[in-house]
Order: structure tokens, then C-alpha cells, then sequence
């Protein structure tokens, strides 16, 4: 069994926006990274990304739409629409996507 603390794991990397792989669930890669108020060009997949915020909170643009993902919740990003992280966010993050190998 594995346990990880998340806040402490995200504070520890050496710079925010740079993630940690913890394990893998099935096929999918499970993240954590710190957010700064830095704003981050918009991405997109050809898989749903999942985005849990742990603390503080992520503010994307999808489609125009701004989403404020707060503490606690989940969003998915759906593959093939592009989301921007904007200025302001912060906080712990936890992605949940596909490992390189498994992107199609």
C-alpha cells in the first residue's frame, strides 16, 4: 500500500507546473504539482484528463467558458477541447491522464 500527502509531496517539487508521477491505476498516470498565479498556454488531448484540486483553486478557460475548479472538486477535461490554465491559479493539483506510451 502506498500513501502519499499530497500538499507536502506538490511543495516539495523544485518549481510549480511540474509534475510528479505517484503510480498508475489500470492505464492511467495519477500526478501531483503545485499551481502559481502563472498563466499556462492552452492544451489539448486526445484522451479526458482529469484535474482534482486539493487546495486553493484552478481557473481554466474551455471554449471561452471560464471553470473554477475549487478544493475538493473534480474536472475533466474532455478530449479534443483545448483548456488554459489562467493567471491566478494556485494551489495543489492532481492530474490524472494516460502515460506517453498509451496516447493515441
Amino acid at each position: 500500500m502506498s500513501l502519499f500527502d499530497l500538499k507536502t509531496t506538490a511543495d516539495a517539487l523544485p518549481q510549480a507546473w511540474q509534475s510528479r508521477i505517484l503510480g498508475c491505476v489500470g492505464q492511467a498516470n495519477l500526478k501531483v504539482l503545485k499551481m502559481d498565479d502563472r498563466q499556462i498556454i492552452a492544451e489539448v488531448h486526445d484522451y479526458d484528463e482529469g484535474l482534482l484540486v486539493i487546495d486553493g483553486l484552478l481557473t481554466l478557460n474551455v471554449s471561452g467558458e471560464i471553470v473554477n475548479v475549487e478544493a475538493g472538486q473534480l474536472y475533466v477535461a474532455k478530449a479534443g477541447i483545448p483548456h488554459t490554465v489562467l493567471s491566478g491559479s494556485f494551489g495543489t493539483l492532481v492530474i490524472i491522464d494516460l502515460p506517453e506510451a498509451k496516447r493515441v
